[in-house]
């Protein structure tokens, strides 16, 4: 028997397989716009979920890590299948992620109501999981497929790699900024999803008659060719898609913005009409009346009482625009800070607000650094109960708050939490953070129940009121003041800030209260 000597098997060896009929231009082109379509799916997942789960740490956590699997799941096969199975071939790969992607807007509604038993932290895990783990993966398998295709010896290996990961890398910075900064302030994320489906849809059709595949060929993946037709010509009413909702709910206005998804519906049956934010209920009206339902909404208006003097006032959260335009009925002109310029343009449209001061977009961090104003009043009203940004709530941000105020100033923040058990140290967390920044804080509560919200008053100088006052405002507050002990609070700082984890029960509980309340079909995007 002759043998082979290492030298000539290595000069075999080095001649991998007969160069692909698809070009490295195509080939490099379609990792391109595969790893362009996994960052697009990551971050449209959080548009998809928050609805039904917030926006929180938890469901980012979960579309990382539901990211995570899916790439090493889908790189192994790719890399399993291009060795193993030459009738399996990229076309059919971005074929089966086209259909995956294209069913999710369709799925996603079943999925979150099976799933929401389990919770925030669990329920967010399975849907994002059963949602975005097969497009995930089979866009992942491009990248092993491509490398196979593109690499004709050992020679050029290492740089084929290498090469195709950079480009795929490119194409996810390229499809994030383009998200972020242009496409989903334009079109949303339903009209995105379609778009994607389609466009991978027409890459698998053009890689078809590249590959130069038979009839016979063909046949077999023909099946999946059809359901993508089929699901996408389907979808294209999505692009526009009514809400038809039963049980007396009718929106009036829905838009997308980069912060969340805002709808403003009427409760026909109760006669109200609320401004929601993904699962958060930002304002809430009498149609009859068109005077706010929030109660702890009245407590704020009423702040002028412990400072009559007052003249001006700062509100961070617009909401629906009520507080301020109490404040205005007073004699107090408002500033007000919005972070959502869709909330702005609703309050503006369905909640007759009208600007009684500066009227600021943007994020509260940012703006209230170029603010050289002091006001006798500031209102911090970003915490609903539902997705709330917690970095406004450290010390760090009350501080530059307390620069704001005058002498005589009062800093008032609304806050939903526990009076006891799980969550109370929340609370805890919150009136010690205030009592560090201003040294006097007192606490009042809208409801005499465990699940409340919580106005914090803080000021440097007493907030004191005449138990001798018929006022019948000035004997309600009074009988709703509450002591906090701040035993099992923290400091909450930029650098240490576990609120997210320290509010699981509340999320759990409000959302509990938002959905028994709103139909569950103005949940799925």
């Amino acid at each position: 028997m002759k043998k082979t000597s290492p030298k000539q098997s290595l000069e075999g060896a080095a001649y991998l397989q007969a160069p692909s009929s698809i070009s490295k231009f195509w080939l490099f082109l379609t990792v391109t716009l595969s790893g362009g379509s996994v960052m697009i799916l990551e971050l449209l997942g959080t548009r998809i979920i928050a609805p039904y789960y917030g926006v929180s740490l938890y469901v980012w956590s979960s579309l990382i890590a539901v990211t995570m699997i899916a790439l090493a799941l889908g790189y192994y096969l790719g890399g399993y299948l291009a060795d193993r199975y030459t009738k399996f071939r990229l076309t059919h790969i971005v074929m089966l992620a086209s259909i995956a992607i294209v069913l999710i807007p369709f799925i996603s509604g079943p999925i979150m109501q099976f799933t929401n038993p389990l919770g925030i932290r669990g329920g967010a895990f399975l849907s994002a999981l059963l949602l975005f783990t097969v497009p995930l993966t089979a866009l992942a398998m491009v990248g092993p497929f491509v490398i196979k295709l593109a690499t004709y010896d050992l020679q050029g290996v290492g740089r084929t790699a290498g090469s195709v990961y950079a480009v795929s890398t490119i194409g996810s910075v390229i499809a994030t900024l383009l998200l972020g900064f242009y496409l989903l302030p334009m079109l949303g994320s339903r009209s995105i999803i379609f778009s994607l489906s389609i466009m991978l849809l027409l890459l698998a059709l053009t890689l078809m008659f590249l590959d130069k595949i038979s009839f016979s060929q063909i046949s077999s993946g023909l099946p999946i060719w059809l359901v993508t037709v089929i699901v996408g010509l389907l979808s294209f009413n999505g692009y526009a898609k009514p809400h038809v909702l039963g049980g007396g709910f009718e929106v009036q206005h829905e838009e997308e913005s980069v912060y969340g998804w805002v709808r403003v519906v009427d409760d026909l049956r109760n006669e109200n009409r609320l401004l929601l934010s993904d699962a958060s209920v930002l304002s809430a009206i009498s149609l009859k009346t068109g005077k706010s339902l929030l109660s702890y909404q009245a407590v704020l208006g009423g702040l002028p009482l412990f400072r009559p003097g007052a003249k001006s006032a700062l509100l961070i959260g617009l909401g629906g625009g009520h507080v301020a335009l109490d404040l205005k009925a007073k004699g107090l002109a408002t500033d007000t800070i919005e972070i959502d310029p869709a909330v702005a343009e609703a309050s503006l449209r369905y909640f007759h607000f009208k600007p009684t001061g500066d009227f600021i977009v943007g994020d509260a961090r940012y703006e209230i650094k170029k603010l050289h104003k002091h006001y006798d009043i500031i209102i911090h009203d970003c915490f609903t109960g539902g997705s709330e940004p917690t970095h406004l709530l450290t010390v760090e941000m009350l501080r530059e708050l307390r620069s704001l105020l005058t002498p005589r100033g009062v800093l008032a923040l609304n806050y939903v939490g526990f009076t006891e058990g799980e969550g109370s140290a929340a609370v805890a967390s919150v009136y010690k953070t205030l009592r560090a920044v201003l040294p006097n804080v007192s606490v009042f509560i809208t409801e005499k129940e465990e699940f409340t919200d919580f106005i914090f008053l803080a000021s440097n100088q007493p907030v004191v009121l005449d138990s001798a006052d018929s006022d019948p405002r000035v004997q309600w507050l009074l009988d709703h003041q509450y002591v906090v002990d701040d035993a099992d609070g923290i400091l909450i700082t930029d650098d240490f800030n576990p609120m997210e984890s320290m509010q699981v029960r509340k999320s759990e509980v409000y959302r509990k209260i938002f959905m028994q309340r709103i139909a569950l079909e103005l949940l799925v995007l």
